[in-house]
Parts: C-alpha cells; structure tokens; sequence
C-alpha cells in the first residue's frame, strides 16, 4: 500500500534527522514545535517544561506544562538534539501515553 510505504519513509527519514533508532516500543512522535521550552536537569533525569509564550514559561503558569524525560534500557539516550529541532521522549503521567516530544532549538530558553 503506497500510503504506509510513505508513512514508513517519511518516518524514518525524521527518526535519521535525529539519529533515533526505535528498539523495543513503540513511541508515537508529538509535535511541539510552537512551544517556549526548557529542560529541568539532566538529560537523562528531569524534565522539559513548555509552554505557549515565553512569559508562561517563565512564570510557570496559563498554558504551561511539564512531561518527565522518559528513560528505557533499549535507548541509547532520551534526548536528541539536531541542528534545529530537538526530540525529547517524554513521559506525560497521563492515561499511560509517552512521546517523542519534538521541540524547536530557536524556541528554548
């Protein structure tokens, strides 16, 4: 089928942009890109804050949320950085759903 074998290219062409290589889950891709963002800690222990404006962030309020740094064994690393996006796997806390969180580098602060 011509659509998955798309899906499957387009995939894999944003998986190599950050180097990712999927091993054991699954993980949807959830675009944040219009977000004011920042990582608490390490990036391995932590978690990246976003939110609609710069001044929410700041102030850690309106539109402002918080997702934990997801870790698992079979990853090498949880945080990708590319020349100007950033792919963060997150753990929301919510109804069990994790993401590869992807961030603009010219939106964190």
């Amino acid at each position: 089928m011509k659509l998955l074998t798309e899906y499957e290219e387009a995939r894999q062409k944003l998986f190599d942009y950050f180097g990712y290589i999927e091993d054991w889950v699954v993980i949807p891709v959830d675009d944040a890109t219009e977000y004011y963002w920042r990582l608490d800690s390490t990036e391995s222990d932590g978690n990246v804050c976003f939110a609609d404006t710069e001044l929410e962030l700041i102030n850690e309020d309106g539109n402002y949320y918080e997702n934990e740094i997801y870790t698992q064994r079979h990853l090498s690393k949880w945080v990708y950085r590319g020349e100007d996006y950033t792919m963060i796997c997150v753990d929301t806390h919510t109804d069990g759903n994790k993401f590869l969180q992807i961030f603009s580098n010219n939106l964190e602060r």
